[in-house]
């Protein structure tokens, strides 16, 4: 279990300067809304306890360069419970982040909603609910920090609804508390690492690295900018393939620079998001921000070579809708033999995935510039690239199949795999003359349109 910190000791961790927004006032009649016997008497305690009146601590702080609205909890106060009050600062907090333009960040640890306020409380969850929703719309980018424990309708709606959630190891984190959840359920599927590997985190860090995280985040979201950016130049063997099954050979070569070393040469600074929110993470399709030429805030999705499954697709898709949101442009590295066909794959969506990812880069709300690093394999690839707007590297190819299945479909023999290679046409020089592509990137510039 992670270490518990109070509401300030969060926000001590996360930033300097911290100025706590006015509280608005609520007036209750006796032990609250429901007369619940006893409950005038457990906020005193948890006052004399905690030093706070509430279990939400908001204001706003300056994390590295950007000053930003916290909301902290405190899980010493009634167990970090949302109740009438917790959602009145929630959503002055929020109004205060869409007034003045600042990002919200969330110092999360609750146990759910209160009991001694009923329905009344519970309601509070779609309060919340609508004012992240009312930041998404503003463009203001949206982090939590899911300290230990964060459980219930503060999971639901701080924690899971956030653009980018973080979370400090051991954390205990599921919709589900300890107190409620099935007696023969196995704990470890209830924590941070868990969530991580599930696709419903995206990073789980240390404390120490906390500061650092939130303010290269939060350096990385605030700077917008327009226009596409440049493709990266090319890094692999220069010099244009002979034949079809040459541009084949090239791509799939083990020696072929990959997505890593093209984000590495690419960007100075970067910070991954992980997993579709939907249970599955790809290794295989790496997505996040980064710092590209002139210091310029670029997001990117890349693939790393091996099939794309569909928790690729849906991360690649989330990435370039957040993008959108936050003004900020899309790099896309397409590097893939397909998309994974196996049963799971079946099984898991690869079909809407796949679509909700066309979706996504058709109404992007911001430039997406592609880049073809190594495979171009069908539908699978074509999904992450930008139409009108996708570049080639001298040692990549595009096809509509494989040659390898184009000459099994036609029932050629396997002699003929090379030969049905030069037929489709998939040579970077090829993919410039029919239109497909707008250019070759070599080392030193341009070649094509």
């Amino acid at each position: 279990m992670t270490e518990r910190f109070s509401a300030r000791e969060a926000i001590a961790l996360a930033g300097d300067d911290f100025r706590e927004l006015p509280v608005p006032m609520r007036v209750f009649k006796p032990d609250g809304p429901l007369s619940w016997q006893g409950y005038d008497d457990s906020r005193r305690r948890a006052l004399t306890r905690t030093g706070e009146d509430e279990s939400v601590v908001c204001g706003t702080a300056v994390i590295g360069s950007t000053r930003a609205v916290l909301i902290a909890f405190e899980f010493g106060f009634l167990g970090g419970s949302l109740g009438e009050r917790t959602g009145d600062r929630v959503e002055a907090a929020y109004t205060h982040a869409r007034e003045h333009r600042l990002p919200v960040v969330s110092l999360v640890a609750t146990g759910g909603s209160r009991m001694q306020e009923g329905m009344l409380a519970l309601t509070q969850l779609q309060r919340v609910a609508k004012q992240s929703a009312l930041a998404r719309e503003a463009g203001l980018p949206q982090i939590a920090v899911l300290r230990d424990p964060t459980t219930g309708g503060g999971w639901a709606t701080l924690g899971a609804g956030a653009d980018v959630i973080l979370a400090l190891p051991g954390a205990q984190v599921g919709f589900a508390g300890s107190r409620v959840r099935p007696s023969d359920a196995d704990p470890a599927a209830y924590t941070a690492e868990a969530q991580l590997t599930s696709g419903a985190v995206d990073a789980v860090i240390r404390e120490e690295e906390l500061r650092e995280t939130l303010t290269l985040w939060l350096d990385l979201l605030t700077t917008p900018s327009t226009g596409p950016v440049a493709p990266p130049p090319a890094l692999g063997a220069p010099g244009l393939p002979t034949t079809g099954w040459d541009a084949v050979r090239r791509a799939r070569s083990p020696e072929r620079p990959r997505a890593a070393a093209y984000l590495d040469a690419y960007f100075s600074r970067r910070a991954p998001i992980s997993g579709d929110r939907c249970g599955v993470t790809d290794d295989g399709m790496l997505c996040g921000f980064g710092s590209g030429p002139g210091g310029r805030t670029v997001a990117y999705a890349a693939q790393c070579g091996t099939a794309t499954r569909p928790a690729g697709y849906r991360s690649a898709a989330r990435l370039i809708r957040l993008a959108g949101r936050l003004g900020i442009p899309v790099l896309t590295l397409v590097d893939t033999p397909g998309a994974a066909n196996d049963a799971q794959a079946e099984r898991q969506g690869a079909g809407s995935a796949i679509a909700d990812l066309f979706a996504a880069v058709a109404t992007a709300r911001t430039p997406v510039t592609t880049l073809v690093i190594g495979e171009g394999g069908s539908g699978g690839a074509l999904a992450l690239a930008a139409p009108g707007n996708t570049w080639a590297t001298p040692d990549s190819y595009f096809s509509v199949i494989a040659p390898e299945l184009a000459a099994a479909i036609l029932k050629r023999p396997a002699n003929e795999v090379r030969a049905t290679a030069d037929q489709l046409r998939i040579r970077p020089q090829d993919l410039v003359e029919l239109g497909v592509i707008r250019g070759i990137v070599e080392h030193a510039g341009y070649v094509g349109h």
